[in-house]
């Protein structure tokens, strides 16, 4: 199955000069380029991202996980 970019990860990549596209790696949701370079493949397509839990469970609790997710991986928001 084939992970549906968001219109939110687009713009996400947009703003930082990157294109994205589906993975064509198995177990990964999207490939990141810049100036047509492969950057990386991002995604488990086992866990949930932002976008989905904003659209599974509202905003709110979108925001909750991302917090967890820095706290955890001891990053800054």
């Amino acid at each position: 199955m084939v992970y549906k970019i968001t219109l939110y990860s687009y713009k996400k990549a947009e703003e930082n000069d990157l294109n994205i596209v589906p993975s064509t790696k198995k177990n990964k949701k999207i490939d990141v380029y810049k100036n047509g370079e492969y950057i990386a493949s991002i995604g488990d397509v086992k866990n949930n991202d932002y976008p989905t839990y904003v659209k599974k469970d509202g905003i709110k609790y979108a925001d909750e996980r991302t917090k967890f997710y820095y706290r955890k991986h001891n990053l800054k928001s």
